[in-house]
């Protein structure tokens, strides 16, 4: 089994999958991470004025939390951060399309469509579009996410509500997960901020308290065929 985790932003797949990816290298499945944007420069007024030299640092502690949790390979690419919505969706599809067609999963884990964030509603509609089940497609399953600060605090006015059906038992992987969060030093928050490490800790705790584990992280199952 191929696994592919795609996320908007350097981090987005800590928090969402985390502790999953960590679970499936144990495992010796395959996981594959793909972030779709630069994620630093809506911080800047103007695009074109962001420091690269920060960029490049992001992505560095992108490259670490990937080998800490065990993925095989992290892919990187640079739609504008909080403006995938200034991208042609088609330009967004086709990214995606690209990497299923290299890698051939047969699991997709994507951003939630009714997140807070605009590019997290991009991402989520551009997978769905790059995966249509035709004839032939590796991909048999396909989830979304939930994202600390982002999922919650849209409070369920967008649709899709984030309604998770599928639980990923991470209690022996919760520690690597809060310890690959750690490399994005300038992304983590102090306690109460939802990316903190002890709300993320709660967070777990709560899931896997929801299905009877220790630790668990949530999902939306969008479609999935066996």
């Amino acid at each position: 089994m191929s696994v592919l985790v795609i996320a908007a932003h350097p981090d987005d797949e800590v928090l969402g999958v985390g502790g999953t990816i960590a679970r499936l290298a144990k495992e010796k499945e395959d996981v594959f991470i793909a972030i779709l944007g630069e994620g630093i420069t809506s911080r800047y007024q103007q695009r074109e004025k962001a420091d690269s030299k920060l960029i490049e640092a992001l992505h560095a502690r992108s490259r670490s939390a990937a080998e800490l949790l065990g993925a095989r390979d992290l892919f990187m690419f640079s739609l504008p951060d909080n403006r995938f919505d200034t991208v042609p969706m088609l330009d967004v599809v086709k990214i995606i399309e690209g990497l299923v067609d290299r890698l051939r999963p047969t699991t997709i884990y994507t951003q939630h469509g009714g997140d807070l964030n605009v590019d997290h509603v991009v991402t989520y509609r551009a997978t769905l579009t790059a995966t249509r089940p035709m004839t032939g497609t590796p991909v048999q399953s396909v989830y979304g996410y939930e994202v600390a600060s982002s999922t919650e605090w849209a409070f369920q006015q967008f649709s899709p509500t984030f309604q998770p059906n599928t639980f990923v038992d991470i209690s022996d992987t919760l520690e690597v997960k809060l310890q690959a969060m750690q490399t994005y030093e300038s992304e983590a928050r102090a306690f109460p901020h939802p990316r903190s490490p002890e709300a993320l800790r709660a967070a777990a705790r709560r899931w896997g308290s929801v299905v009877g584990r220790s630790a668990a992280e949530a999902f939306h199952c969008v479609r999935s065929v066996r």
